[in-house]
């Protein structure tokens, strides 16, 4: 699956009817939420799935919306139920939702259909701004409403992949690394331009306006209004980066090998913030779909040891962070980062030291973002 953002602008009156929809959404799931929870309170079992399904007729939503809404719920409970039983992961239930959670509305099928205008059910025609061609066969359709006040389409999109020759381009291999953010086999390197960083002033600011601000006022509304409008200018500003920067790659490489990412471990050691500030997880992803057009492969090797092995000699050494130069004794002297972008292309088109190639070759699969229907 592929994902197109188009921005919408509603009339007065669509938007109106598009809030009281989330109004409707956010009691439909609590009014499920409440009675599972009851059901299984006093009998010690949860709602069939036909019960789910019953009570989102009456809901005032669009079928398809409602339905949408009552298989979340009941999928939530039944992974609540799962995991409480494995005993693995935090079993936690599906909890209750405001109407500040509640901000977009999911179409899984039916209900809406595209042309010079966004036409829904039961809105009408919205005014679409569609800066690009949709290429593929539509499946979803998601309308979200931004802290900003913004209004958006997300479709996502099932492709039929394409394959093209690699006319001879190179293959490299891309480490992510904390003190540089992306380093290539080749020498070349990404740096991060911190876009978070950039920004934190005037957020800080901004956000210590709106502390002070009386709750459930309307300056309080238009001071964390202007919080959003902050964080929405960093988050467009990273995409724009990171699509320039997937773009080149994919156009200039037949192979681009990286280590599974791990940013759940780097966060455990207090790194989360220069990873989130990256935004690499969300540049694995665009390589993943931009190397449906491109004619390149994408393959995710086994990060093991690829930091402590040598490159030259597949020999392991310890690399605490600060040690910025692999030295080895059979004379590689290298930067780390570099070490390690050689060991992961290595893994990808010659496999581990002593063994045939591995890795999860990603050619022709696409990004799979999901557009959260609240």
């Amino acid at each position: 699956m592929r994902m197109y953002r188009f921005r919408l602008y509603p009339s007065k009156a669509q938007e109106k009817q598009m809030n009281t929809n989330f109004w409707l959404a956010k009691n439909l799931w609590n009014d499920l939420l409440e009675h599972s929870k009851t059901i299984y309170q006093n009998f010690d079992k949860f709602p069939t799935k036909s019960t789910i399904a019953a009570m989102t007729k009456d809901s005032g939503l669009y079928s398809q919306v409602a339905q949408e809404i009552g298989s979340r719920v009941e999928n939530g409970i039944w992974r609540y139920v799962k995991l409480r039983k494995s005993g693995n992961g935090k079993a936690g239930f599906p909890r209750f939702k405001s109407i500040d959670r509640v901000k977009s509305l999911h179409y899984p099928q039916f209900g809406f259909s595209i042309g010079k205008k966004l036409k829904v059910t039961p809105f009408g025609e919205i005014s679409i701004v569609q800066h690009r061609e949709i290429k593929g066969k539509i499946k979803t359709l998601t309308l979200k409403k931004e802290a900003s006040g913004k209004w958006f389409a997300c479709f996502a999109v099932e492709k039929t992949p394409t394959t093209r020759a690699s006319n001879g381009k190179p293959t490299v291999g891309i480490d992510f690394g904390l003190k540089t953010p992306a380093t290539l086999s080749d020498g070349n390197v990404i740096k991060n331009p911190r876009h978070m960083k950039k920004h934190a002033d005037r957020l800080a600011r901004l956000q210590q306006f709106l502390s002070r601000k009386k709750k459930d006022s309307k300056n309080r509304r238009d001071a964390k209004r202007e919080v959003a409008i902050v964080y929405e200018k960093i988050a467009n500003t990273r995409a724009d980066f990171l699509h320039k920067a997937t773009i080149s790659l994919v156009n200039s490489y037949s192979l681009i090998a990286m280590e599974k990412l791990a940013s759940q471990e780097m966060s455990e050691q207090n790194f989360g913030k220069s990873i989130n500030d990256a935004g690499w997880r969300m540049f694995a992803n665009m390589l993943r779909y931009k190397a449906e057009s491109a004619g390149c492969q994408v393959v995710f090797v086994n990060p093991e040891n690829t930091t402590k092995m040598c490159s030259k000699c597949g020999g392991l050494q310890g690399m605490p962070l600060e040690v910025r130069v692999y030295e080895c004794p059979c004379g590689n002297v290298m930067n780390r980062d570099l070490n390690a972008a050689h060991n992961i292309l290595t893994r990808a088109t010659q496999g581990h030291w002593g063994s045939n190639a591995s890795g999860d070759v990603q050619q022709g699969t696409s990004l799979k973002e999901e557009a959260h229907a609240l």
